[in-house]
């Protein structure tokens, strides 16, 4: 256990390249930070930090060490953390990478929901379209929606969304009826990138239709808004365009057939994670799941 607490000091030494700076931050004499250090390598038996007057650099031995002993420091710090959530509510800064029109259109009254729950977290949220990097970048969750790549990160499934065909009455005036699914072949589709072929089923019977347009946009909120201003047809789901639906500028179409659903992930870095994130990720899946 001793050697535990001393990684956990290194670590910060490490963090901090400063002995004072660590010292500060850990509450402790500076004299004693430096004793422990040193016995760390008398037992590791190796140098692991170069020290200046000025500054400590780590050593190849340190470099590797810090590597490894920041997840293990980590870990048994969110290990403790876990526990104590069970008798106290979770608090700090959780920061969250989400699809932009999803958490928009969606999640926004759902987030509001889980601040008022949890008073003592403040959040931070990513919303740019790029994919961030959970390894070498401080977020604790990023929501994803649709197929993953295999990256060796930990997703969980927390919802799917079922996707229906919708159009303004204007543009179904114009274009006249859409009887069947094959009819979509000569209409307007506002279609996603890479997918040009929409998987429609009704009951157990299946039907692949290749669709085309004048628009292939990568947003959910800008196809929606195509097909409110009489663009074409698009495939979305309903709790997009709920209000559309309730107005009037929008209608479903082809009623008795639906999309290929769309999974919604939580995706981290680790299984171990913190109780802020966990209740969060326990928040988004009871309030996602289909009913």
């Amino acid at each position: 256990m001793s050697h535990l607490n001393d990684m956990a000091l290194f670590v910060e030494v490490a963090r901090a390249r400063s002995f004072r700076k660590a010292a500060e931050a850990l509450g402790m004499p500076n004299s004693t930070l430096s004793r422990r250090i040193s016995e760390l390598e008398k037992a590791i038996g190796l140098r692991l930090l170069h020290r200046t007057t000025r500054r400590i650099e780590l050593t190849e031995a340190g470099q590797l060490y810090y590597e490894r002993s920041k997840r293990i420091v980590e870990e048994a710090r969110l290990a403790h953390e876990q526990l104590g959530a069970m008798l106290e509510q979770p608090s700090g800064v959780l920061r969250v990478s989400l699809p932009v029109d999803f958490a928009i259109f969606y999640l926004t009254p759902i987030i509001a929901d889980f601040a008022q729950h949890y008073p003592g977290i403040t959040f931070e949220f990513d919303l740019t379209p790029r994919r961030v990097d959970l390894i070498a970048e401080p977020f604790d969750v990023a929501i994803r929606m649709g197929k993953l790549e295999d990256s060796g990160l930990i997703a969980r499934l927390i919802g799917r969304h079922s996707r229906y065909l919708y159009a303004s009455p204007a543009y179904l005036q114009a274009t006249g009826e859409t009887a069947t699914p094959a009819d979509l072949a000569e209409r307007e589709c506002i279609c996603m990138p890479r997918a040009a072929t929409w998987n429609l089923h009704q009951g157990t019977d299946r039907m692949d239709v290749g669709v085309r347009g004048r628009f292939t946009v990568n947003s959910v909120g800008m196809i929606r808004a195509l097909a409110v201003n009489h663009q074409g047809i698009a495939l979305l789901p309903e709790r997009i365009v709920a209000d559309d639906l309730a107005s009037g500028k929008l209608q479903r179409i082809l009623p008795e057939w639906e999309g290929s659903p769309v999974s919604i992930y939580a995706v981290t870095e680790t299984r171990l994670i913190p109780a802020k994130t966990q209740r969060f990720i326990e928040f988004l899946s009871s309030r996602l799941v289909e009913t």
